[in-house]
């Protein structure tokens, strides 16, 4: 088994409250993991960890072989939707992403449109992000998470604002990217979307994990 993920006794205290407990968990490379819980469970956070964003109180987390916030402060090659993505709102989604891809230089122009084309967005399309609707929005933040083809995505709703048409859509190309081989972590509400997308299914409760 070719884990590219492991976190060991992961734990992590913010003003006195424990949010996550003593989590040992591996996820498997080439398949797609699920998390399900309630708000404030501790999904949002445990993703969080994985992507070095919050230093745990105790325990590690390995992503590809090298120690969060130990060998590196983020993993290397992971594409992250974590809660509503950010982007400048009077700024077209191309330009939004371009920004970005900019600050790392590893992809061209042609790389970001055919992101965007990927999950059903005109990369020529002149409005403004912030007249974007959420499944707009939705579809720009995933556009970004893979538009430098990264191994890993950690996707925390990655679902929300889609109509049931972009919630078919994204399914589809969630099973094609495990297909091309990437590790996907996904959270979600929906125990629909679990059932179709997920090879394992974890639950959360106040900061436990359970493997079911």
């Amino acid at each position: 088994m070719d884990n590219i993920i492991e976190i060991k006794n992961l734990s992590l205290t913010i003003k006195k409250t424990e949010i996550l407990k003593k989590i040992n968990i591996s996820f498997e490379k080439g398949k797609i993991h699920g998390l399900i819980g309630r708000n404030g469970s501790g999904k949002t956070m445990l993703m969080k960890c994985i992507c070095g964003f919050i230093k745990p109180t105790e325990g590690e987390i390995i992503v590809n072989g090298k120690r969060i916030r130990k060998d590196c402060d983020f993993p290397d090659s992971v594409g992250i939707i974590i809660e509503t993505p950010g982007f400048i709102p009077y700024y077209s989604g191309y330009k939004n992403l371009k920004l970005l891809a900019d600050l790392n230089k590893k992809i061209s122009k042609e790389q970001i449109k055919s992101a965007m084309n990927q999950v059903g967005l005109d990369p020529d399309l002149k409005l403004h992000v912030k007249k974007y609707s959420l499944g707009m929005r939705q579809r720009l933040g995933l556009a970004q998470a893979i538009m430098e083809n990264p191994d890993i995505l950690i996707l925390d709703e990655p679902m929300n604002g889609l109509d049931n048409d972009g919630v078919n859509d994204m399914r589809k190309y969630l099973l094609n990217l495990k297909e091309q081989g990437k590790t996907i972590i996904i959270a979600s509400h929906s125990t629909e979307d679990i059932e179709i997308l997920c090879d394992t299914v974890c639950e959360m409760d106040k900061g436990v994990l359970t493997k079911i």
